[in-house]
């Protein structure tokens, strides 16, 4: 299925809110946690992005149910953060961490992954800069994350300066999503993460 590649997005205020937003909830929500809250709104923005595809059928959903990938014993699995556009933070990172460990213990049932508008595929804690993932049908498509990486470019008065990078890239089934529905999705996603006090409007 057709693709649409996405571009580096600089963190660094979404970096250095988590650490201010994190104490002041009192969560320990990781950098993951605040891409999945961002992912929700960018969704709820471009209904047509957060949707699953049936055959001919294209549903839309209210709600953002992300779909998480995590490794466990039995390989790559995708439990479902339901209505994540409604929760805040540490409530998202708590719900993550509970789909984790019980994917961990092998005890994730079916009502945790039945369903899912959209998914996620984090591999930067594995060194990976930059990768494509593959559509979970029916959902429309996935976003894949790769790490944080220190850069040197060029600042506002011409001097050299460090910034981080995260690639994105976002994977559509063309037949429900074309390339200017996924280019509007990932610019909503990038205003989320460079200017991250939209995730607490």
């Amino acid at each position: 299925r057709p693709r649409g590649s996405g571009v580096g997005r600089h963190p660094d205020d979404l970096l250095a809110l988590r650490k201010t937003a994190n104490l002041v909830l009192g969560a320990q929500a990781s950098i993951n946690d605040y891409l999945v809250k961002a992912v929700s709104l960018a969704l709820v923005r471009h209904p047509d992005v957060n949707i699953q595809v049936h055959g001919d059928a294209i549903h839309k959903f209210r709600h953002a149910d992300i779909s998480v990938a995590v490794a466990s014993p039995k390989g790559l699995v995708t439990p479902i953060v339901r209505s994540a556009d409604l929760m805040r933070i540490d409530q998202l990172a708590a719900a993550t961490k509970a789909l984790i460990k019980k994917a961990q213990v092998g005890k994730l049932g079916y009502e945790d992954m039945d369903g899912g508008t959209f998914s996620i595929s984090n591999l930067g804690m594995f060194g990976i800069d930059q990768f494509d993932a593959i559509i979970n049908p029916p959902q429309g498509a996935i976003l894949a994350v790769g790490g944080i990486q220190r850069v040197l470019a060029e600042g506002p008065d011409g001097e050299g300066q460090f910034e981080s990078r995260m690639a994105l890239s976002l994977s559509c089934d063309h037949r429900a999503i074309d390339g200017a529905l996924g280019a509007q999705f990932m610019a909503t996603l990038r205003e989320l993460i460079e200017k991250p006090e939209g995730l607490f409007a």
